[in-house]
C-alpha cells in the first residue's frame, strides 16, 4: 500500500474509529492535546468574556439614563423659552393690530379729504373745458373766413398760371420748330463730312494694312531666326557651364550637391517630371558593406518609376555602388524601377562598360536624356 492510499483510507474511516473505539479516541486526543485547549479553559475563557461585555453594557445603560436626564432637562427649558416667547409674540401682535386700526382710522380721512379735493378739481377742469370749447369754435369761424379768403385768392393764381402756360406753351412750339429745321441742316451736313471722312479712312487703313503685313512678315523671319540662334547658343553654354561644374566639382571647386540640383532643375523644366531625393537607412549594410544612409534621386511621371544618380563624375566603382542602391530601393519600397539613368558630364571608360553590362542608361548631359 502507498502512503497516498494509505491517507486517503484514514481519512475514510477515522471518524467511525473515533465513534466506536473509546480507546483509541483517547489516544488521538492525548497525542493532539498540545494544538488545542481543553473544554474547562475554554468554558473559563467564555465566561469572563461574557461578565465583561454585562459589565459594559449596564456602564453603558447608566450613561444613556444620564443623558436622557439632560436631555428632558434641555427640553423643559426650551418648552419654557418657547412658551415666554409665544406670550411676547402675542404682546407684540396686540399692539401691531390696535396700531393697524390707529392707521385705518386716519388713512380713511385722508381718502375722505383727498375725495373732496377731487370733486372741486373736476367742478374747476369741467369749467374749464367749456372755456376751451368757445375759444375753439371762435377760432374754426375765424380759420373757415380764412380758408375762403385763400381759395379766391389761390383761383386767381391759377387762372393767371394758366394763361401763362398757354403762351409759354405757343414760344416753345414755335422754337422746337426753328431748332427742327437747323437740326436737319447740320444732319445734312455732317453726313456729307462724315462720306468724305468715312472714304479718306478707308484708303488709309488700306496702304496701312498693306505695309503691316509686309513688315510683321519680315519681322516675324527676323524673330525666328534669331531665336534659332539664342536657343543654339544657350544650349551650348548651359552644356558647357555644366561640363565646368563637373570639372569644379571634382577639384573642390564647388559641391556635388549644387551640381546635382542644377541638373534637377533642368530635367524638370524640360520633360515636366517630378525629381525626389530619397533617403533611406540601410539596417544590413547590403550596400556599403556596413549600416549606413542611402541616397537617391528619384524621378516619376505617369505612374513610370526612374531611379537617376546626378553626379559631376562617376567611375567603375561608383557604377556598381549606384546599381546596388537601386536594387535596396526596389526592395525596400516593393516597387521595380522602369528605367535605371545615370547623367554625368565625366563618365569613366570603365564605369561606362560595367553601365551597359547592368542595363544602365548613361548621358552626358541632361538634356540628352529622351523623354519619359
Amino acid at each position: 500500500m502507498t502512503t497516498e492510499s494509505l491517507k486517503e483510507t484514514i481519512k475514510r474511516e477515522l471518524p467511525t474509529w473515533l465513534r466506536e473505539d473509546p480507546a483509541f479516541r483517547s489516544y488521538v486526543l492525548e497525542l493532539t492535546r498540545d494544538e488545542y485547549a481543553d473544554r474547562r479553559e475554554t468554558g473559563d475563557r467564555f465566561y469572563e468574556l461574557l461578565g465583561e461585555l454585562r459589565r459594559d453594557r449596564e456602564k453603558q445603560e447608566r450613561k444613556w439614563e444620564a443623558n436622557q436626564a439632560e436631555l428632558k432637562r434641555m427640553r423643559e427649558d426650551e418648552a419654557q423659552k418657547w412658551e415666554a416667547n409665544q406670550v411676547e409674540l402675542q404682546r407684540m401682535r396686540e399692539d401691531e393690530a390696535q396700531k393697524w386700526e390707529a392707521n385705518q382710522v386716519e388713512l380713511k380721512l385722508m381718502r375722505e379729504e383727498q375725495a373732496q379735493k377731487w370733486e372741486a378739481n373736476q367742478v374747476e377742469l369741467q369749467r374749464m373745458r367749456e372755456d376751451e370749447a368757445q375759444k375753439w369754435e371762435a377760432n374754426q369761424v375765424e380759420l373757415q373766413h380764412m380758408r375762403e379768403d385763400e381759395a379766391q385768392k389761390w383761383k386767381a393764381n391759377q387762372a393767371e398760371l394758366k394763361l401763362m402756360r398757354e403762351e409759354q406753351a405757343r414760344k416753345w412750339e414755335a422754337n422746337q420748330a426753328e431748332l427742327k429745321l437747323m437740326r436737319e441742316d447740320e444732319a445734312q451736313k455732317w453726313e456729307q463730312q462724315n462720306r468724305r471722312w468715312d472714304e479718306n479712312q478707308a484708303e488709309q487703313r488700306r496702304l496701312w494694312e498693306e505695309s503691316r503685313a509686309e513688315s510683321n512678315r519680315r519681322w516675324d523671319e527676323n524673330q525666328e531666326e534669331l531665336k534659332r540662334l539664342h536657343n543654339e547658343i544657350m544650349a551650348q553654354a548651359q552644356k558647357f557651364d555644366r561640363s565646368i561644374g563637373a570639372l569644379g566639382s571634382r577639384w573642390g571647386l564647388q559641391s556635388e550637391k549644387a551640381f546635382r540640383d542644377a541638373l534637377a532643375a533642368i530635367l524638370e523644366q524640360s520633360f515636366d517630371v517630378q525629381v525626389v531625393n530619397v533617403t533611406d537607412y540601410d539596417d544590413s549594410g547590403e550596400v556599403f558593406g556596413r549600416p549606413d544612409q542611402i541616397e537617391l534621386d528619384v524621378i516619376i511621371k505617369n505612374g513610370l518609376l526612374l531611379i537617376c544618380e546626378l553626379k559631376s563624375s562617376i567611375d567603375k566603382a561608383g557604377m556598381y555602388i549606384f546599381e546596388r542602391k537601386a536594387r535596396f530601393y526596389e526592395r525596400r519600397h516593393e516597387r521595380k524601377a522602369n528605367r535605371l539613368i545615370v547623367i554625368s558630364p565625366m563618365i569613366d571608360g570603365r564605369a561606362r562598360k560595367v553601365g551597359e553590362r547592368l542595363g544602365i542608361e548613361m548621358y552626358g548631359d541632361s538634356t540628352e536624356v529622351e523623354a519619359v
